[in-house]
């Protein structure tokens, strides 16, 4: 690990298409916006357009600002676009402190990191309806909207067989953390698309995640529940080589 690259700014603030869209959305509003506002103006779900107006906060490209309101009840966060540029944020550093953290100070790190993915997997997605069930492909599709925010470039295909499905997952927004920490972020991935699918009540789990078959790829499955070798509710990521005795790397 170079410390040097760790110490250095960040070149640019790299967006994705729907932290774009939003960002975009800030710009073009006549004042601020809330949360739920943006997510009609972007069309994404409300926790996810929290989730982008955040890192844009964090960036530096938005401002969170509190309104005062006369009536009972929580006062209203708008957002608005922010004027300048950014510089000198150093967030792969934070990303490798927080992570080491976790890695040497947490027992079973492989499984806490699985755990808060899932919780941030539910947030950010969306439940149907009471009594309502979606269809597999369904649920497929809209996970794969949801990594496609987030940055993964993912792209899924139904396996012959019935009910199962690879996604590919060709691009990793976490890439040079993961290298030092695979049982931290693989994990974390995991327990995200769990989490998701969760939320969705999906008739179909995450089974395993396989990290880096390739330079630049990851491939996930996904199972119906219920089947033999299906997704399970709680579960490792699929071993590394070179990961002994690690636990989800």
């Amino acid at each position: 690990m170079d410390a040097g690259q760790l110490m250095a700014p960040e070149g640019g603030v790299p967006l994705g298409r729907s932290r774009a869209g939003v960002l975009e959305a800030l710009s073009a509003a006549g004042g601020p916006l809330d949360a739920r506002e943006v997510a009609q103006r972007v069309g994404l779900h409300p926790n996810t357009a929290r989730f982008h107006l955040e890192a844009l906060v964090g960036a530096g490209l938005a401002v969170r600002e509190r309104e005062d309101r006369e009536a009972p009840g929580r006062p209203r966060i708008g957002y608005r676009a922010a004027g300048g540029s950014v510089g000198g944020r150093r967030y792969r550093l934070l990303a490798e402190m927080l992570t080491s953290i976790v890695a040497g100070a947490v027992p079973e790190p492989g499984r806490a990191a699985e755990e808060a993915g899932r919780e941030w997997g539910a947030y950010l997605s969306e439940q149907p309806p009471p009594y309502q069930r979606m269809s597999g492909e369904q649920a497929v599709a809209k996970l794969t909207a949801l990594l496609a925010d987030l940055g993964f470039a993912p792209q899924a295909t139904a396996v012959a067989g019935g009910g199962r499905y690879e996604l590919r997952l060709r691009q990793c927004p976490f890439r040079e953390v993961a290298e030092h920490h695979r049982q931290v972020i693989c994990a974390l991935h995991l327990g995200l698309m769990r989490g998701a699918l969760g939320r969705m009540r999906a008739p179909v789990g995450a089974d395993r995640l396989d990290p880096l078959v390739e330079p630049n790829l990851c491939v996930a499955w996904l199972a119906p529940h219920g089947e033999p070798g299906g997704a399970p509710t709680r579960g490792p990521v699929t071993r590394l080589p070179g990961d002994a005795g690690a636990p989800a790397a």
